[in-house]
């Protein structure tokens, strides 16, 4: 157990920090000192008291990055309730999925996702937390409800809010604080019971590495719903006095430069996908010009040229930063190499949800290339299920501070993550070397990661295809960021209607197109390809997945 108590760790910082900018939304030029938002938290907690909140009661937080839902997910976990944060990224259907799973008893929700949502199927209160709008509150004072808070803090804070007002309850670290789902859809739902001591192993494990310091800015972008962008852009810089500049809308490259330049963050925390394509659209066209070409076969020059480019790069990122950190997904080779060669100040971490997320990571200084770093010193511990673990691959599995109580409400699938003596069975493929790094070396579960770290499940989209039509059987996988589905086709129903391959290729393009409007953006369909021979199958009658994987994004 992790000594420092996770929830005491923010009720100091917002003390020491009482004067400094703590958030500030980008698209709306607004910033929230770290005072006003331990006030916020302290409205917010008479708020849960009006509704009828009780301590462990779950309390879902859907909506993009802002002051707002960090404040509504800081106020649950200090209040002592469980907070169900949900990507807004989720299909409908599957936010609608988890809710009713995670038993909530009051969901915040921002006005544009819930439109999208069927209310009828929720008995308790709703709060739009762009209008404050409440739903299915049976209560004649729902119009009153704001007049009521403002009363009771202005009776409870006579001489205003002190630093000295900020007390949380002492909550066990042991305790779950987040109900984190991989997955929405019935049947697969997976909520990930995460203590405050899994936050509190990672938390306290940044602050010794001093990757921010008091007062220092940052940009988030990744969404902090997902663990690694909670874990690091909102509780450990949260936890240091960190100023965090929120991005709250649609990431692309250029709108991310642009807020680079503005803030120059001392820090960023990326997946992949961003250095990728700058690499592609950047870097690559530069590079692979003849002249270049040559210029890179003298050593003088080649030195030059990659000098110049990392600075280029610095200053496009904003200047400042004293480390790019990737993760959430597996990075490119080509980019990676070429970013090690220029000496970029880069590292690439390792981590799942269910721990909240990190298991490995190495300063860019010590990274070495195709590593995701060292198991966490004192922290995690990692073997890999193989006679040879410094040489073949087998799987990963963990154990330690970071490691996750199990699922919400499924034994089943808790009891399959774990081995018999207790380790977390990661589903990666790896090896670990003498130094106690790892290397990813593919992955033997059929989760999916997408290009900004969002987990896909390839089987429940296979299960909603092979309900289409002429469609036997089939198999998502990746290619490159792209999903692929591979589709045998039911001949039989080819021949009684007469339908051939040719006409096929448009009835599986509608397919897809049907399939897409049920699917997140991240889990659309590229393509369909269509095959001509059965997938080749295991004695259980199950498609043998790994022979068809291929590259699987990697």
């Amino acid at each position: 157990m992790i000594e420092t108590n996770f929830i005491k760790l923010y009720e100091k910082s917002f003390r020491e920090n009482w004067d400094l900018p703590a958030f500030t939304d980008l698209s709306e030029t607004t910033t929230t000192t770290y005072g006003e938002f331990a006030k916020e938290i302290a409205r917010l907690h008479i708020l849960f008291e009006e509704m009828g909140i009780k301590k462990k009661d779950k309390i879902v937080l859907i909506g993009r990055n802002h002051t707002t839902w960090a404040s509504i997910f800081m106020a649950s976990i200090t209040y002592g309730a469980v907070v169900v944060p949900i990507l807004h990224e989720f299909h409908p259907d599957s936010m609608e999925n988890i809710i009713l799973h995670s038993d909530a008893k009051l969901i915040f929700i921002d006005e544009n996702t819930l439109r999208k949502l069927n209310i009828d199927r929720f008995t308790h209160p709703i709060i739009t937390f762009t209008n404050w709008m409440v739903i299915n509150r049976h209560n004649s004072e729902t119009d009153c409800l704001k007049t009521t808070i403002d009363k009771k803090f202005a009776k409870k804070h006579p001489n205003g809010f002190q630093p000295s007002d900020i007390q949380y309850p002492r909550i066990h670290n042991d305790t779950v604080i987040c109900l984190n789902y991989t997955s929405g859809t019935t049947g697969f739902s997976k909520g990930v019971m995460l203590t405050a001591n899994n936050y509190a192993g990672n938390v306290v494990f940044a602050e010794k590495l001093d990757l921010l310091l008091k007062g220092e800015s940052i940009v988030a972008f990744l969404p902090m719903a997902h663990a690694y962008g909670c874990a690091f852009d909102f509780l450990y810089a949260l936890s240091a006095g960190v100023h965090i500049h929120l991005l709250g809308k649609n990431m692309s490259p250029s709108i991310l430069l642009d807020a680079f330049k503005q803030v120059k963050p001392k820090l960023i925390i990326t997946v992949p996908l961003i250095l990728e394509k700058i690499y592609q659209k950047k870097l690559l066209p530069v590079i692979s010009k003849p002249a270049t070409q040559s210029m890179l076969k003298v050593p003088f020059l080649r030195n030059v040229i990659y000098s110049k480019i990392r600075k280029t790069l610095v200053a496009s990122l904003g200047g400042e930063f004293k480390e790019v950190i990737v993760g959430g997904a597996a990075m490119s080779k080509e980019a990676e190499s070429f970013l090690h060669k220029i000496g970029f100040p880069f590292t690439i971490g390792y981590g799942m949800t269910e721990c909240a997320p990190l298991i490995s990571y190495d300063s860019h200084r010590d990274f070495a290339p195709t590593s995701c770093g060292r198991v966490l010193e004192g922290i995690m511990e990692a073997r890999i299920d193989s006679n040879e673990p410094t040489k073949t691959p087998g799987e990963i599995q963990v154990r330690g501070e970071n490691v996750m109580k199990g699922y919400y409400k499924n034994p089943t699938a808790t009891d399959a993550a774990f081995t018999d003596d207790g380790w977390l069975r990661t589903g990666d493929l790896g090896i670990l070397d003498n130094e106690n790094r790892l290397y990813i070396k593919g992955r033997i579960k059929t989760m999916l990661l997408g290009a900004n770290g969002q987990n896909i499940f390839p089987e429940e989209i296979e299960a909603r295809l092979n309900n289409m039509p002429y469609v036997a059987e089939n198999l998502i996988i990746k290619r490159g960021n792209r999903l692929v589905a591979l589709v045998y086709p039911d001949v039989h129903e080819m021949k009684e209607t007469d339908v051939s391959f040719e006409q096929l290729e448009s009835i599986m393009n509608n397919n897809r197109m049907l399939m897409n409007k049920k699917l997140a953006a991240f889990e659309q369909i590229g393509y369909i390809e269509i095959r001509k021979e059965e997938f080749e199958k295991t004695p259980k009658n199950s498609i043998k997945r790994f022979l068809y994987l291929e590259d699987n994004g990697k």
